[in-house]
């Protein structure tokens, strides 16, 4: 199997969505063994007539002879998962921004997503594309469903408070800038985000060093160009994360791509 990524080609949608990643059984008959690290992104995948298994941080997913479309939905990954791909499949993986996905459901919360994502129309789409054979097309009617969903909210405190999170800035001066308590602060990350404010930080200052890796020169530098204290504890804050040595992870994963895999 290979797995190919698209980014969107509407500009609505590239401000909402970061990509789309296709597997398809067609390509080769491999199997697929991968981990995945840690992001912020809510994360949609359909997958065609597979049964899937889940156990703490591993997934198998297999061929199966019922036919179905098996959807899987992620708000919350925090540490490493071991991904297993038992036979080749096909399958659709959506990933949004942080607060994107809001503007294509009516859940005001990340708990209360999944449950409308399974009970819409999407399981129905996902069949009729993934019987498709053409990417483009493909990638056509999935971004003209994203727009025929899209509704422009309003969010503005939500968003200068997740904005604020990319910054320098301690949390509870965040909190002190827009009036409200850092307690606040976290039940508005874990609402909208699905982890709290330390948490959603903490991730993505792993995921920038990862990009800001081809560009400096140690992990020193690594570290204070990502407000990490020094490097014994961005060295600890990596491991927390991904389980694997920084050395060793920048060594054998692809950070080309947006999505971070390590071969297995």
């Amino acid at each position: 199997m290979r797995v190919n990524f698209y980014k969107p080609d509407h500009p609505i949608l590239e401000k909402y969505i970061e990509g789309y990643y296709f597997i398809s059984k067609d390509d080769s008959a491999a199997t697929l063994n991968y981990l995945t690290f840690p992001d912020n992104y809510f994360i949609i995948s359909a997958c065609e007539n597979v049964s899937f298994f889940r156990d703490q941080n591993k997934v198998e997913i297999s061929a199966s002879e019922e036919e179905n479309i098996f959807i899987d939905f992620v708000s919350r990954c925090n540490s490493p998962v071991e991904i297993h791909y038992k036979q080749p499949i096909n399958e659709i993986t959506v990933y949004f921004k942080p607060l994107g996905i809001y503007h294509f459901f009516s859940s005001e919360e990340s708990r209360f997503l999944e449950k409308e994502i399974i009970s819409s129309d999407f399981t129905e789409l996902m069949k009729m594309i993934l019987a498709k054979k053409d990417r483009r097309n493909q990638i056509e009617t999935l971004e003209n469903y994203w727009l025929s969903k899209y509704k422009e909210k309003e969010m503005p405190v939500i968003e200068s408070v997740v904005n604020a999170l990319y910054s320098d800035l301690k949390i509870e001066e965040i909190a002190a800038k827009h009036g409200i308590s850092r307690q606040y602060v976290n039940k508005i990350s874990k609402k909208y985000l699905g982890k709290s404010a330390s948490e959603f930080r903490k991730i993505q200052r792993f995921r920038n060093a990862v990009s800001l890796n081809k560009s400096v020169k140690n992990l020193t530098e690594l570290s204070y160009e990502n407000l990490f204290y020094d490097q014994s504890h961005f060295i600890k804050s990596f491991k927390d994360l991904t389980k694997i040595q920084p050395h060793t992870f920048f060594e054998n994963v692809n950070i080309e791509e947006k999505n971070l895999w390590f071969f297995i």
